[in-house]
C-alpha cells in the first residue's frame, strides 16, 4: 500500500470563524451532514485532498493535522509507538465504519492514520 496523505484537518478553538474565512476567501463550502457533526470543506474540485474544521480543546494553539491511509490502523500505531510516537487516540471506529488513530511524532507534532471501512 502506498499510504497517500488522505485528508487534512484544521483545530482551532476559533472553528467557525476560520471555516469562513477560508471558505469565503477560497469559495469551500463547508458541510455537517456527517455522523459526527464534522465541518467537513468541500473545496469543489477533484485536485488536491480535501479537509475539514474542528474545534480544538480548551488551551490547545490551532494546528493542521495530515491524515494517512494505512491498511491496518492498530498495526501502524503500534509501528509508529515503538518508533517514539505518543498516542493520542487509540485505533476507533467511525460511524462510517472507517477506523482512525491520532498520534505525535517523536518531535511532538500531531498526526492521523486511517483505515477505510472494510469492503
Amino acid at each position: 500500500m502506498a499510504n497517500p496523505v488522505m485528508r487534512w484537518q484544521i483545530v482551532s478553538a476559533e472553528s467557525e470563524q476560520l471555516a469562513q474565512f477560508y471558505c469565503g476567501l477560497f469559495g469551500w463550502e463547508p458541510k455537517r451532514d456527517n455522523a459526527l457533526g464534522y465541518n467537513a470543506i468541500d473545496t469543489k474540485t477533484q485536485d488536491g485532498i480535501q479537509g475539514g474544521i474542528w474545534p480544538a480543546p480548551p488551551g490547545a494553539p490551532s494546528f493542521v493535522q495530515l491524515f494517512v491511509e494505512v491498511d491496518d490502523c492498530a498495526a501502524y500505531v503500534e509501528s509508529a509507538r515503538k518508533r517514539g510516537a505518543t498516542v493520542l487516540i487509540p485505533p476507533q471506529a467511525l460511524p462510517d465504519g472507517d477506523v482512525m488513530a491520532l498520534l505525535k511524532d517523536p518531535s511532538g507534532m500531531s498526526f492521523g492514520i486511517m483505515a477505510r471501512r472494510p469492503g
